[in-house]
């Protein structure tokens, strides 16, 4: 996710936030408003997703290069195209004191009751003239909705084989601060939510976000039961960087082909060194050539088959594995990712629903 401050607009829309509501009101978000059941495409890909995921600046998001409304993009995009169904789609609900303190401490609960500390956290000193409130309402809440949804998909993925949640990957948290955008350290939560209710014991995070994982590295380290695997560009924050499990670093300009290599050398060796039981994919598409934060050189179809060629190890193995976005901060990131997305649906859900249905 990105690190970068976005000056007074925050504040400003964080205010209007008490008037707003989800900046897409179609009728396909208004029917994944509520926590309920979905149905699993094919009975092996579970998609996740809420109403409550974006947050609503009331315009003022264009002036940051996070695209907020990204995640509801991809979704509203996968019901126009028939991929899914609103029925299809499993809503979760936010993720409780209980669960996050798995991972964070006390301490970095009580910090989010104040407005300054979570201004930082966020990186954009302006919310902190914001009531405290306002922002829990309209941004901490959302995230907490997504982190559950994390939960949600470990979960649904250990029932069907590869759960895909339409936001996520937080992987900057840390367990007693938050930082670059990122507040509740998402997987390492499901991780041990899943290992508390006996579902799993080994955990592996496979980030290919062109950000280094830190947060997700500092909350894991020294687990025996958790692997930690980092692809992203050397050059750009977080620095200093964390240290995961294993690190892999990227020069900039790196391509599809040397990607694709680099990869294909180093998962199938991670596979078997974390022997997990189950997969967190950080799928962050800001590996795409011409994203404002990074310098690496991705094209669209070639992230499409980065990602193919994380889950499709996972199912040769059966291994279950979950899908987070992470971030993108170019005008084209939600569509690669719906690309994905739709990719991983069309190979393993065999999707035969329609947008009437």
């Amino acid at each position: 996710m990105t690190r970068r401050g976005v000056g007074h607009v925050w504040a400003v829309g964080v205010f209007l936030l008490a008037i707003g509501g989800c900046a897409i009101p179609t009728k396909p978000m208004k029917e994944v408003k509520r926590p309920r059941e979905g149905r699993a495409l094919g009975g092996r890909v579970a998609v996740v997703y809420c109403k409550h995921y974006p947050v609503n600046l009331v315009g003022f998001e264009k002036l940051h290069p996070f695209d907020i409304n990204k995640y509801a993009h991809i979704y509203n995009r996968l019901v126009q195209d028939g991929v899914i169904t609103p029925g299809d789609v499993f809503v979760p609900v936010p993720v409780g004191d209980a669960e996050i303190l798995r991972v964070h401490t006390p301490e970095f609960l009580a910090s989010l009751r104040d407005s300054k500390t979570v201004a930082r956290y966020l990186e954009a000193p302006a919310l902190g003239i914001a009531p405290a409130g306002l922002i829990d309402l309209g941004m901490l809440s959302a995230f907490r909705y997504v982190t559950g949804g994390t939960v949600l998909a470990g979960r649904l993925a250990l029932e069907h084989g590869i759960a895909i949640n339409l936001g996520g990957g937080y992987h900057h948290a840390k367990p007693d601060a938050g930082e670059g955008f990122c507040v509740y350290a998402d997987m390492p939560i499901a991780i041990r939510c899943l290992q508390a209710e006996g579902k799993i014991r080994r955990a592996l995070v496979v980030d290919l976000d062109v950000h280094q994982g830190n947060g997700t590295a500092v909350c894991l380290a020294g687990d025996e039961t958790t692997f930690t695997f980092s692809m992203h560009q050397g050059s750009i924050y977080p620095i200093p960087k964390a240290t995961s499990d294993l690190d892999v670093e990227l020069e900039s300009g790196t391509g599809d082909a040397r990607y694709l290599e680099v990869l294909g050398e180093h998962l199938p060796t991670v596979l078997d060194r974390a022997r997990p039981d189950i997969v967190f994919l950080q799928a962050g598409c800001d590996t795409l050539r011409g994203d404002p934060l990074a310098s690496l050189a991705m094209t669209e179809s070639g992230i499409v088959r980065r990602d193919a060629t994380v889950i499709d190890a996972c199912v040769r193995r059966g291994t279950p594995v979950v899908m987070t976005l992470g971030g993108g901060y170019s005008s084209r990131a939600w569509y690669v990712q719906y690309r994905s997305v739709r990719h991983t649906i069309d190979a393993y859900g065999r999707a035969v629903s329609t947008a009437g249905e």
